[in-house]
C-alpha cells in the first residue's frame, strides 16, 4: 500500500512542478498562444496522483496487490503515463520556442497511450478476479 501511496505523492509533486514550468517558460518567451504544457499539470494530477489515490482505496478494500497481474498493471501504466507526458512536454516546449516539432514524438505520445490502455485492462481484470463472487 505504501508503495501506492508514494507512486501518488510523486505524481503529485511533479504535477505541480510541471505547472510551475509551464507558467515559467511561457512568461520567459512571452508566449501567448496554445501548448501542450497547458495539460500536462492537469494529466499528472488526475492520471498519476488521483488514479493512484484511488487505486489506493481499491487497494484497502480488495487486495489488488494479491493478484498477479497488479504489478503488470503499476509498471505499465506507470510507463505509459510517463511516456505520454514526457513527449507532451518536449512537444509543448518546442511549441513555446518556436522550434519544429516531429511526427516522431506523436508516435512515441501514441504509443505511451496504448501502455495506458493496457495498464487499465490490467487492472480492471485484476480488479475482477479480485472481487466476491455473484451470489444469486
Amino acid at each position: 500500500m505504501r508503495k501506492i501511496l508514494h507512486t501518488a505523492h510523486i505524481y503529485m509533486i511533479v504535477g505541480v512542478v510541471s505547472g510551475l514550468y509551464y507558467r515559467e517558460i511561457t512568461k520567459l518567451n512571452d508566449f501567448t498562444g496554445d501548448t501542450q504544457l497547458g495539460v500536462v499539470h492537469t494529466h499528472l494530477l488526475t492520471l498519476g496522483m488521483l488514479f493512484f489515490l484511488i487505486v489506493l482505496m481499491l487497494e484497502k478494500t480488495f487486495t489488488l496487490t494479491a493478484g498477479k497481474l497488479f504489478t503488470w498493471f503499476f509498471w505499465v501504466y506507470n510507463a505509459g503515463l510517463a511516456l505520454t507526458v514526457l513527449m507532451m512536454t518536449v512537444h509543448g516546449t518546442q511549441t513555446v520556442l518556436g522550434v519544429q516539432t516531429s511526427p516522431v514524438i506523436s508516435g512515441i505520445a501514441g504509443l505511451g497511450h496504448i501502455l495506458l490502455t493496457v495498464g487499465l485492462i490490467l487492472l480492471f481484470t485484476d480488479l475482477g478476479k479480485r472481487l466476491p463472487a455473484k451470489t444469486g
